[in-house]
């Protein structure tokens, strides 16, 4: 009877070795991370004196926001082994060259800026992702957007909803967001979740496990990426931009003109149907405006398409091509 307590004894601790170097070798077991150096830039930070319209209904405001997702994100990213850098951890101003000087100086594998949305239309919720440049240079970053808004559409989304892969020039049409300027060369992107101005979206994402959601959505999306190679960007083309279209910027896509984004697109939808110039230009010039309140939305890369429909209609081949080219490089296919 000693001797069998004492073999059951050894079999006990020999289970216990066994099962502790099991649990070692999972811990070291590297991941698509492991090694990968990661900047998150928690976007915007102490501007609650400087603006009213970066807030929600009832007042919640997306620096708050921001900077929550940004540092439950460094967590998960931390655990898949990844070394992680944020730009701000607390509600503070920091300059926007300085976010970017951050990724480039500790050669960064990969960059985020994480932000949620504002609009004139409090119906309005869906993600809008941001890569720099032209879609034909920054594949590797259009490829790490289609990964996020999989993601971001399954844990952050309990209906079916749009996502926006736009370009940054949709938005800031002379050379793009800075922080994805001042890092291009390095995957990233500039990400709007969700829009703050939805009264029901402004409620969760009071919600840290709404916010943990999308810090996972962020986190399975990176790691997807990396799991394949990273392709080449290319270094930009200027003579491959189209011209410059300018839209309304932040305070002024709050006012009625910007909330008739929809509205504009579907009437002038129902002008295209006639065929006298007249009805035609003044659709042209709907498009025109639905885009420019609304650069990234829905249906921002369809007006643009019908703009060059118009424009080969109303002769002006030369600048139907243009707007081609912004529809191919700035609104890419999901």
């Amino acid at each position: 009877m000693l001797l069998l307590n004492k073999i059951k004894r050894i079999g006990f601790l020999s289970c216990c070795i066994l099962l502790t170097g099991i649990l070692t070798s999972n811990a070291q077991k590297s991941t698509p991370l492991t090694g990968k150096v990661i900047v998150i830039d928690p976007g915007h930070g102490g501007s609650a004196a400087t603006d009213s319209y970066r807030q929600g209904p009832t007042g919640e405001r997306e620096e708050w926001i921001d900077l929550r997702v940004g540092i439950l994100l460094k967590g998960l990213l931390e655990e898949k082994g990844a070394k992680v850098f944020l730009t701000r951890s607390e509600d503070v101003t920091f300059p926007l060259a300085e976010r970017s000087k951050m990724a480039v100086d500790n050669k960064a594998d990969f960059f985020v800026s994480i932000h949620h949305n504002a609009t004139a239309d409090p119906a309005v919720n869906f993600p809008i992702i941001y890569y720099h440049g032209l879609a034909s240079e920054n594949v590797a970053s259009v490829e790490f957007s289609k990964h996020l808004a999989k993601n971001l559409r399954k844990h952050m989304y309990k209906t079916k909803t749009h996502v926006s892969i736009v370009s940054d020039f949709t938005i800031f049409s002379g050379s793009g967001a800075s922080v994805l300027r001042g890092t291009y060369g390095i995957p990233g992107v500039l990400a709007e979740a969700s829009f703050f101005t939805n009264p029901a979206e402004e409620s969760r994402l009071k919600e840290k496990e709404h916010n943990l959601g999308e810090a996972i959505a962020f986190a399975n999306a990176i790691e997807t990426f990396f799991r394949k190679p990273v392709a080449a960007i290319l270094p930009k083309t200027l003579s491959k931009f189209p011209p410059q279209f300018q839209t309304l910027q932040e305070a002024e896509r709050m006012s009625p003109i910007a909330r008739r984004w929809m509205q504009d697109y579907i009437d002038g939808r129902e002008l295209m149907k006639n065929k006298d110039s007249a009805s035609l230009q003044k659709a042209y010039d709907l498009f025109s405006q639905s885009a420019k309140s609304f650069p990234d939305s829905p249906v921002a890369g369809k007006c643009h398409k019908f703009r060059a429909v118009l424009l080969r209609k109303l002769g002006k081949t030369e600048q139907a091509i243009q707007e081609e080219t912004r529809v191919r490089e700035f609104y890419p296919n999901i």
